[in-house]
């Protein structure tokens, strides 16, 4: 892969729009035909014709060729979510009557979608322990058309073959995607394991500056036309001008960034994986992931997301250790330019006690590694756990 050039060169034809070397944010609705014959072609490919952006803009264009380029896809399509484009992926594939199998702990409007929306339209959905391959073979069933992966997912990381897995829905005539947010192209290429679709939440590390909510679906030129003739241009949930420039922009740093993440986290993951207040570490590296062999065959590189286990059975304590943070933001989401800490129990009543549930107990404090100096975060970390 030229990283650079599809980072800095792909899609831009500067002789185009007077050599500038950022692109021009082309904020019209519509565009015009010189005749009507131009029009009539224009209609017959409104795939690869500049007719009306909700279906084709010259800005969200330059992104999409990027993005597949990444990702080794020959196309993708850009959306207004991670969440839009995993439910038009998934609206594309299946039809009333069909059973779709899901790891066990996908994103949580990824599990919405499966759980609470699509028995409406007649499709049902299994979840299973994503971890062992034999699983999802247990699950399939005569009408099974679809498995969604998720690898890592994005708060306790379980990882899935994407090779095998993939395999294994092939043989059946099984379509499959995978959530690739976490690793980003960089560190994964589940196409090259056989996976048919990839979705981001492009909010994350695609864009890197936390200003922009975005997904792209990556995947055939013959799958994303039908996503396009289907979910694309009925939902209408696509990206704006404005915000495919400002992922363009966001793109450029992707490889500098991601470095840096990787430096920065290992340093802090070696830090709360010896800390006596902290119960466990969850990251696809952690020295005690039982998937640390798949990761090290998988994952080309590191991401900055990791979950910690405080080691406390109360959530005041886990309340303390957040309100000491100084240079992580308590916030949702994560992959931008600063480092952030999602407390789980932040989504549930304030009486609810801890559960025991040893796959997502309250305890669990998610930190996402930003662009600040290991030195300070881990000071930061430091000082906050000296409150439980």
């Amino acid at each position: 892969m030229d990283l650079s050039y599809i980072l800095n060169h792909l899609g831009e034809e500067r002789g185009t729009y007077h050599g500038a070397v950022a692109p021009p944010i082309v904020q019209s609705s519509i565009f015009a035909f010189p005749s009507v014959a131009e029009m009539r072609r224009g209609f017959a490919d409104e795939f690869a014709e500049h007719m009306y952006t909700r279906g084709n803009n010259p800005t969200v264009a330059i992104l999409r060729k990027k993005v597949a380029a990444l990702e080794g896809a020959e196309d993708c399509l850009a959306f207004s979510s991670g969440a839009a484009a995993m439910s038009a992926a998934v609206f594309a594939s299946v039809r009333a009557g069909d059973h779709v199998v899901c790891v066990a702990q996908p994103y949580s409007w990824t599990r919405s979608l499966l759980r609470d929306l699509l028995p409406g339209f007649g499709v049902s959905t299994g979840f299973v322990d994503g971890t062992d391959v034999a699983n999802f073979e247990d699950a399939l069933k005569p009408e099974t058309r679809l498995i969604v992966l998720e690898s890592p997912n994005s708060m306790t990381f379980e990882q899935q073959d994407l090779s095998a897995v993939a395999r294994l829905a092939r043989s059946r005539g099984i379509r499959t995607i995978c959530d690739n947010s976490f690793a980003t192209p960089l560190n994964q290429s589940p196409i090259s394991h056989g996976i048919d679709l990839v979705v981001h939440s492009a909010t994350k590390y695609l864009n890197g500056h936390s200003d922009v909510v975005a997904g792209m679906l990556c995947g055939s030129d013959a799958i994303m036309r039908e996503v396009f003739k289907g979910p694309y241009m009925t939902f209408g949930a696509i990206l704006s001008p404005h915000d495919a420039w400002l992922l363009i922009r966001g793109l450029r740093t992707l490889a500098v960034r991601m470095e840096r993440v990787a430096s920065t986290t290992a340093r802090v993951l070696a830090f709360v994986e010896a800390h006596p207040a902290i119960r466990a570490v969850f990251h696809p590296h952690a020295v005690a992931n039982p998937q640390l062999a798949l990761s090290q065959r998988q994952l080309s590189g590191s991401s900055g997301l990791l979950t910690i286990d405080l080691a406390t059975s109360e959530i005041s304590a886990v309340e303390r250790f957040c309100a000491a943070l100084k240079r992580f933001l308590m916030t949702v989401s994560w992959g931008g330019y600063e480092s952030l800490a999602f407390p789980l129990c932040a989504v549930f009543p304030p009486d609810v006690p801890i559960r025991p549930s040893a796959a997502l107990p309250l305890s669990l404090v998610r930190l996402s590694i930003g662009l600040e100096e290991p030195e300070v975060l881990i000071a930061d970390l430091d000082q906050a756990l000296a409150q439980l």
